[in-house]
């Protein structure tokens, strides 16, 4: 069976990401349909990430580190930006067409003679399937250990059938409150869910508050239970700005001696995923070398992630153009940081769009005085956008920003723009945004 025809076929069912609802998230309808499988999850040693941010590039970077030692690594992680194929991947690059066909015609075949006997109570969702074929492709290509990225949440997401070697939670902040709660306790005891029987747990650092929840819940799972920020004495980074490189320096007893080493994943919040990464693996694997960990850590790379593309061949005269998916008030903010410090005395541009459900009242206020010209358009077809609350935002934060309900146009016009003033082009506020812009790059 061709990918294509796979996806064809699976993007006929609900998708949660193109069109959120409340009330489908549950793991009746993955336990069942696994156990049709015979439970392919359970045959591959795993690790499963969990966060309000980061989460993608956390399991980059356990793969990168675990790739080192020889070994097979498979990543199923989202979103994508250019290919499907980055949701389900071998570490950076992906698995064979064969691996791929075959594991979506077993899915495919399998789905339709059992879908009478599923349950009627709710339909099966796109990212359910999606995640099963995740597990299929995980045992058909053999891969050593698999790492799992959440998709929303924990204690209900399709990845949670998992049983891993370790169970690991990057920090918390507001994030999709309608569905994970108004709080950010009500959004840790969500993650918190993914904190299985007799599992140990890593955590980044946390407050206090959040703290509690997630010791709570590892002391009912009889977890052993780690913070980031204790095992670690020091993480310190800086930047080459001349390669576009930061350099960084992990000191933990964990480690015989610092790491070090220099990345193309650029920011604090980069060197703090790093760190989590590398104790991550250290407690599942005390004898893993300190030298492959930081020659793993060396060769990440990730799509939207503070990604700077050089002169793309669209638009061979454009100065540096920055993609990041950052949608959150605290992501953005980081990626403003790092911006800032990389570009501070160059003429800066801004591409923004976000979904409906963004704060973007407070991110609007951390552009103000930042840019010269500032785009605004929706984030794609699949995202809703409110376009009046966006625009709103930029005027209320004192911002001339133009809206293009094109957003094709609105894209174009940015790219054009900065071409030629020369300015360095900022796109940020979806991962959407960023997977477009990325298809008219090239």
């Amino acid at each position: 069976m061709m990918l294509q025809n796979f996806l064809n076929w699976v993007d006929s069912f609900l998708n949660f990401e193109k069109l959120p609802q409340k009330n489908i998230f549950w793991l009746d309808m993955m336990q069942l349909l696994c156990n049709e499988f015979e439970n392919p999850q359970n045959d591959v040693p795993c690790f499963h990430v969990a966060g309000s941010k980061g989460k993608g590039s956390v399991c980059a970077m356990i793969a990168s580190i675990l790739s080192e030692d020889e070994k097979k690594i498979g990543v199923y992680a989202s979103p994508h930006i250019s290919d499907f194929r980055e949701r389900i991947r071998l570490n950076d690059s992906f698995f064979s067409d064969e691996v791929y066909q075959s594991a979506a015609q077993i899915l495919k075949e399998k789905f339709e003679k059992i879908k009478d006997k599923l349950p009627k109570e709710r339909a099966v969702t796109w990212f359910e399937l999606v995640t099963v074929y995740a597990f299929l492709v995980m045992k058909k290509a053999g891969v050593d250990v698999a790492v799992y990225e959440v998709g929303l949440g924990g204690r209900l997401d399709a990845t949670n059938i998992v049983n891993p070697l370790i169970s690991v939670i990057n920090t918390i902040e507001l994030e999709h409150t309608e569905f994970l709660g108004d709080t950010v306790e009500k959004i840790a005891a969500e993650k918190a869910g993914i904190i299985k029987e007799d599992v140990p747990v890593l955590c980044a650092a946390q407050t206090e508050n959040v703290k509690k929840v997630f010791i709570e819940k590892a002391k009912e799972k009889n977890s052993k239970i780690y913070f980031a920020d204790e095992l670690i004495e020091k993480t310190d980074f800086s930047y080459d700005i001349e390669k576009k490189m930061m350099n960084v320096f992990i000191k933990s007893n964990l480690f015989s001696r610092p790491l070090k080493f220099s990345t193309h994943m650029l920011g604090e919040y980069q060197a703090k995923n790093a760190a989590l990464a590398a104790v991550a693996v250290k407690l599942v694997y005390p004898d893993f070398d300190e030298g492959k960990i930081e020659e793993g850590l060396s060769k990440v790379s990730l799509p939207a992630r503070f990604e700077i593309v050089h002169n793309p061949s669209r638009y061979p005269k454009l100065s540096d153009l920055v993609i990041d998916g950052a949608h959150t008030v605290k992501s953005v903010s980081l990626t403003m940081d790092t911006l800032l410090k990389f570009y501070g005395d160059k003429k800066l541009h801004l591409l923004f769009a976000c979904a409906a459900d963004k704060d973007v009242g407070h991110i609007a206020e951390l552009f103000k005085n930042k840019f010269e010209s500032v785009t605004l358009t929706k984030p794609g077809l699949t995202k809703s956008c409110n376009k009046d609350k966006m625009c709103s935002a930029f005027s209320t934060a004192g911002i001339d920003a133009k809206f293009y309900e094109d957003y094709k146009a609105g894209i174009e016009a940015a790219l054009k723009n900065a071409e030629d003033k020369k300015a360095v082009l900022l796109v940020t506020g979806s991962f959407y945004l960023a997977s477009e812009v990325t298809a008219l790059l090239y």
